[in-house]
Parts: structure tokens; C-alpha cells; sequence
């Protein structure tokens, strides 16, 4: 368990005493429930931050009103208009959906479904829904109508907030299959059609503007820490999506940890900037842009709808957050932009920034090891001035002290690409089910590939650790979820009979107490001959050895012999975020290195360009060489004919893999690699 430096600002602690009865009834409650409207135990520690007294949403906001009304608090741009609501307006708001959703009927323990680009109506539609005693339930965009159906009849909605026609079309779908369902409103764009109980956003807020305030009190002020106000469903990759449910204790406690351990500022010294882009459908997105900032009243804005697809690079220069969260995918993509800008860059500034990355990783290495920051060498002084201020201020970074990624693995290469460039990313890992981070990395703490250690009031245990000290990542602390909504069964399997959420991934400890990841139980693949193999370090490996590809997935469960699919770098379409056929400019400067004249995957695709194919080889036979057995050594590989893609289904929302749809998606081209029972004899671990 970690406490946060004492260099950090002061954040203030908890101002609002909560109702004496929310403790006195949590005791008496359960660690875990699967019901909705039930209680649970809070995990409150004896001292520090696990021992701050627990606090409702809407108390954690109107403690943010008193210190920071005037501050900006969501801010945005409607063409070239720019937009925003200080605090005092945000709470009003927020007030005003409450008492809209209680005027359309919101039953208290019912969900209100939120299916939409991050903007200011998702977030004062998901906390209006929890001052009225609903459920903030934020929906993937890239759902299918049926996805959305499961979802909002899980948790019985009575409402479902949409961003537009695209959306409401997938709800109209499924309409008449949502018993609960008493109002839809769409908050961008005009309706093409009027239909009973349809509204715009502007007819939303008009029904409760002028409600009176007595109903909505008298349900905040039922309202305890230890009860369900959020529902993150879980995005499916391994089956159905499951209700993770959130308490208010949950929200407000991990933010205000989570905002001591990374020593976010105090908006009372100077604020705190963030740039919201993530789906808001996911904890990491929804607890850094929304309760995070509001912790310490910082300030959001919102990218565009297409930041994914190219535009989050200006809204970077033109905001310039001083804290930025990118998955493993964003951090890639700009990387990749800045090679192929680089090699297009003359023969004198390609080896300055040669130079200026060596100074870079070396000085940054060494600060890694040696926290006691002493004055830094002319060296990376210059470098700092010729290069590292330019890249930074081109990424609209230049303010940014504290650069995160997480939700996926980030390759050791990206990790030290940024960090050549003094641009460290600190990992972070957690889940939904512990409502966000539970490691995290920081510049006084960081170590490449690990993500970090404990936020405090938190616990980590190894549970049935090998050898080599490789064990099950299980948490304990106020930031573990109540339970899985209406799935008794799913939550006994992720909490233990003593309250331990079990993370299925596995991990280790190096001697200074960093965490490290290194597999996930149910990925890992039990060969035929009974080897236990986690493929991401291998996946990684390759990934490394060969710069030219953009995924790869090794197979091999219940398999005689480990093979691989991979595939190439591609243009992506910024319209529709598809991958193209078009290789990018970085893979088109492999290729020609190579000897190859291939510009498009199709030329490369099924070992169609033997130079391209050979050099694949080569990179495997490299990894295989470092492989602890034989059975650990890829024997067969095919490059597929296109890249990987949320659109196209092998990736979930955050750019996660998801396994079993690759595997039956691509299942010829696997039962393919094992038609020939014997383990290939040509293609042997080389020696």
C-alpha cells in the first residue's frame, strides 16, 4: 500500500459529513450484492486515505461548487464557437436533468442509458440520473441494436440519452422489446420525425426547469455512499457484457486516492486541464474526465467526434491539457505519424533527432533509476531546446506533466520511443470492477513495461504464485465494485469467500515493489502437450522484431504447435476508421529497405511478396531463438489479407483484442496451419 509523496499539493479532504446511518447500515451489509438496490459493506481502513469519511456524488459536487463555482469545469466547440459552463452552471444543469428524468417517470434503482460521443449532455445526463436515484449506464457506440437491447433491459431503463439519428435508429430497432423503456432524447442534431416521447435536448431540460426542488432533495438526501449510482457493462470480450455496479463511495473515494497518488493540483493553486476523447462507457475515460477533475476541479474539453480518426491532435494543440490519457493504440498511431514525418525530414535534422533521442533515453533511463533529480546534463539541455520542446508543442503536449496509457499492454518500443523523446508514458492497470486504476505510475516512480505501484488505501495479493513469483492479481480496498447487476454467480467467481477481487490476469513483483503484467488466465494457451503459454510477451516480441506489422495474434490452444496471424501497417480511412489497402508511409520505407516495391497489403497478404515474407521469418526465427522451450517457438504464420479494426470486430472499444472472435473468424486460415498433424520438422527452433 502506497501513500503519495509529501512534494505533492495539498488536496482537500473530505468537507461534508455523509448520514451517521450510511455507516452504522454499511456494517450490517455484505461485502458484495447483485442487487441493485441493496447496500454493501464499505472497506474502510483504520487510517489515511481508506479511513477519509465516505461521500455521496452529489455531496463530492456541491463541495466542488462551494471551492470552485466560477471555475470552468466542461468546455467545448460548437463550429468555431468556443463553449463552456463553470461549475455553478454544471451543478444547475445536472439539477435540472434530475428533475426531468423524475418528471418522465425514472424509478430510483433504474437505469438511464447513455449512447453517444463524449460531450456536456452525456455527463449532465449520466449525473442528473444519479441525483434522481437512477443509474448513470453509459452504452458503447459500436453496439449493435441487440447489444444495446441486452444492456438496457438489464438495468431496466426507463430513459436512453442518444447523440443522434445513427444512434436512435439502432433504439427504434429494439423499442418493443423495452418493457421499461418511457422516454428516448436525442441531444445532437433535429429530429427528422416527431414520435410520442421523443425530445430533443433543449425539450428535455424544459420538463424539469421548472419543477420544484422538494421531490429531488428528498431523494439526495436518501442517498448513501454505500449504494449503487453507476453501471459499467463490461464490453463482452469473453460473452455477454456484464453490470459492474459502481457506489457512490466507489466514484468519490478512487478519485480522491487516485488524485493524492498522481498529485493532481488543486484548482485553488492552479487548474488542472484535460482533454475528454475516450469512450465515457469506460471506467478509465469516465473517472479521469468526469469525477477526477471534479475532485479537484479541474477542467474538460471535449474533443471532436472523429479525434480517433485524426482531429485530436489539433484539439491537443489548441487546449494544451496539462494531464492526457491515450490507450496503447493512440500512443502507436502518433508514433507512427512522427516516423513517417521523420523520414521525410532532411539527412542533418534526421541525425540531430538521432542524437537528441539518444540523450533523451539515456537521461531519462537514468532518472528512472535514480529518483533524486540532480542538475541534468548539458546534453539533454540542448536536446531539450532543439528538439524535445518542438515535438512536445507539435503534439500540444508542451504543458503536459503527466502523459498516462493504459486498458491494453504498450509495447516496450512505444514506451521508449516517447521516453526518448522525454515524453514518459506511466502505465496504469486496473479494471471496471475496481472502478478504475489500482497501479499506477509516476515520475517519482516508474519503471518501462511495469505499471506501477498501489494507489493508496489499496492491496494487492498474489494469489498461488509460481517459481518465478508469477501469481493471480488480486485487489482489496474501497475501490472494489459492489457486484455484477442480477449475476450472483459471475460475482462469486471475481470476489473470493474473504472479498478479494480476482483480476484473471497474472503478474509479479520486482524487489522495489513495481507490479508487472505478465499474462491473462483465460488467454493463456495450454498446448496440446499440457505447456501453459502467455501469448502477449510473445505476441509483443514479434511485434518488436518486426517494425512492419501492426498486430499479431498468436494460436496454439489445444494445438500440437504454436502459429501466428499478423498483419501489416496500414492507412486507416478517417471517415470510417476502416483499415485500408493502402500501407502506411512507415511500411512502404520497410518494405523498400527490404527490397520489396509493395505499397498495398494485398501485394504482401498470403506470403504474396517473398522479400516481405522472408523478412517476417526472420523476425520470428529472432524471437524463437530467446524461447524457453520448444513449444514456445512459432512454427507456421500467415499475414492476413487486412488489418485488425473495432469496425471489423477484432477489436473491442478500447482497441483490446478479443480472442475468441478472432478465432472463429479466421478459422480457415488457422485449421489450415494444422492440417498436417506433424509438428512442421522444417521450421525447428534455430539453434
Amino acid at each position: 500500500m502506497s501513500e503519495p509523496p509529501e512534494h505533492c499539493a495539498h488536496l482537500p479532504v473530505n468537507t461534508q459529513s455523509p448520514d451517521p446511518s450510511a455507516k452504522t447500515e454499511a456494517v450490517k451489509s455484505p461485502l458484495w450484492t447483485s442487487q441493485g438496490d441493496a447496500e454493501v459493506k464499505l472497506r474502510m481502513g483504520e487510517s489515511g486515505v481508506a479511513a477519509e469519511p465516505p461521500l455521496t456524488v452529489h455531496q463530492m459536487f456541491t463541495s466542488a461548487v462551494e471551492r470552485y463555482g466560477d471555475n470552468t469545469a466542461l468546455a467545448w466547440k460548437e463550429g468555431d464557437q468556443a463553449k463552456s459552463l463553470n461549475y455553478k452552471d454544471y451543478y444547475k444543469a445536472c439539477r435540472t436533468a434530475a428533475k426531468s428524468y423524475l418528471k418522465l417517470g425514472l424509478q430510483r434503482y433504474h437505469g438511464v442509458c447513455i449512447l453517444g460521443f463524449n460531450s456536456a449532455e452525456w455527463f449532465i445526463a449520466d449525473i442528473g440520473a444519479i441525483l434522481a436515484g437512477g443509474f448513470g449506464v453509459g452504452v458503447y457506440t459500436t453496439n449493435s441494436p441487440e447489444a444495446c437491447q441486452f444492456v438496457a433491459e438489464n438495468c431496466k431503463a426507463n430513459v436512453i440519452v442518444l447523440e443522434n439519428e445513427k444512434q436512435l435508429q439502432k433504439i427504434l430497432q429494439i423499442e418493443d422489446q423495452l418493457p421499461h423503456l418511457k422516454a428516448i432524447v436525442q441531444y445532437k442534431g433535429a429530429l427528422r420525425e416527431k414520435r410520442p416521447n421523443l425530445y430533443t435536448w433543449d425539450e428535455f431540460m424544459e420538463l424539469g426547469r421548472d419543477e420544484p426542488d422538494g421531490p429531488l432533495d428528498v431523494i439526495i438526501a436518501s442517498q448513501k455512499p454505500n449504494q449503487c449510482c453507476s453501471l459499467i457493462y463490461t464490453s463482452g470480450t469473453t460473452g455477454q457484457p456484464k453490470g459492474v455496479m459502481l457506489s457512490h463511495d466507489n466514484l468519490t473515494w478512487t478519485a480522491l486516492s487516485t488524485a493524492k497518488h498522481v498529485c493532481l493540483t488543486d484548482a485553488t493553486v492552479a487548474q488542472e486541464v484535460v482533454v475528454s476523447y475516450l469512450p465515457l462507457s469506460h471506467i478509465a475515460a469516465q473517472m479521469v474526465d468526469m469525477w477526477l477533475i471534479m475532485r479537484v476541479g479541474g477542467s474538460t474539453h471535449f474533443a471532436q467526434p472523429d479525434a480517433l480518426k485524426g482531429s485530436l491532435v489539433n484539439t491537443l494543440k489548441e487546449v494544451r491539457p496539462t494531464a492526457f490519457m491515450g490507450v496503447p493504440r493512440v500512443w502507436e498511431k502518433m508514433q507512427e505519424k512522427m516516423k513517417s514525418i521523420g523520414a521525410k525530414s532532411s539527412t542533418l535534422r534526421r541525425k540531430v533527432a538521432s542524437w537528441a533521442k539518444d540523450v533523451g533515453l539515456q537521461t531519462n533511463l537514468t532518472r528512472m533509476r535514480n529518483t533524486a533529480t540532480g542538475q541534468a546534463p548539458f546534453q539533454y539541455q540542448l536536446a531539450k531546446k532543439l528538439v524535445f520542446k518542438k515535438v512536445r508543442k507539435a503534439l500540444g503536449l508542451d504543458r503536459c506533466t503527466k502523459c498516462y496509457t493504459g486498458a491494453a499492454p504498450t509495447t516496450k518500443d512505444t514506451l521508449e520511443f516517447f521516453l526518448s523523446l522525454d515524453i514518459p508514458l506511466f502505465e496504469l492497470y486496473g479494471m471496471s470492477e475496481c472502478t478504475g486504476p489500482h497501479t499506477i505510475s509516476r515520475p517519482d516512480a516508474f519503471r518501462l513495461t511495469s505499471c506501477g505501484k498501489e494507489i493508496p488505501g489499496c492491496t494487492t495479493k498474489l494469489d498461488n504464485p509460481d517459481e518465478e513469483g508469477n501469481g493471480e492479481i488480486c485487489f482489496w480496498g474501497r475501490h472494489i465494485f459492489m457486484g455484477y447487476l442480477n449475476a450472483p454467480d459471475k460475482t462469486e467467481e471475481a470476489l473470493d469467500a474473504e472479498g478479494w477481487l480476482h483480476s484473471g490476469d497474472l503478474g509479479k513483483r520486482d524487489e522495489h515493489g513495481f507490479l508487472y503484467i505478465t499474462g491473462r488466465i483465460k488467454e493463456l494457451i495450454i498446448t496440446a502437450g499440457g505447456e501453459n503459454i502467455p501469448p502477449v510477451p510473445i505476441e509483443d516480441a514479434v511485434k518488436d522484431a518486426v517494425p512492419l506489422l501492426s498486430n499479431a495474434m498468436l494460436i496454439g490452444d489445444k494445438r500440437k504447435f504454436l502459429s501466428m496471424l499478423v498483419t501489416i501497417k496500414c492507412q486507416i480511412n478517417p471517415e470510417t476508421g476502416n483499415p485500408e489497402d493502402e500501407l502506411t508511409p512507415e511500411a512502404v520505407e520497410i518494405c523498400k529497405k527490404l527490397g520489396s516495391s509493395a505499397k498495398t497489403v494485398s501485394e504482401i497478404a498470403g506470403g504474396r511478396d517473398r522479400t516481405v515474407h522472408a523478412a517476417i521469418q526472420e523476425g520470428i526465427n529472432q524471437v524463437n531463438k530467446k524461447a524457453t522451450s520448444n513449444a514456445q517457438c512459432i512454427q507456421k504464420f500467415v499475414i492476413l489479407n487486412r488489418d485488425f479494426s473495432i469496425n471489423g470486430g477484432e477489436l473491442g472499444p478500447t482497441m483490446k483484442l478479443k480472442r475468441p472472435v478472432v478465432l472463429k473468424m479466421y478459422k480457415d486460415q488457422i485449421d489450415n496451419f494444422y492440417k498436417d498433424l506433424e509438428t512442421p520438422a522444417d521450421n525447428q527452433r534455430p539453434k
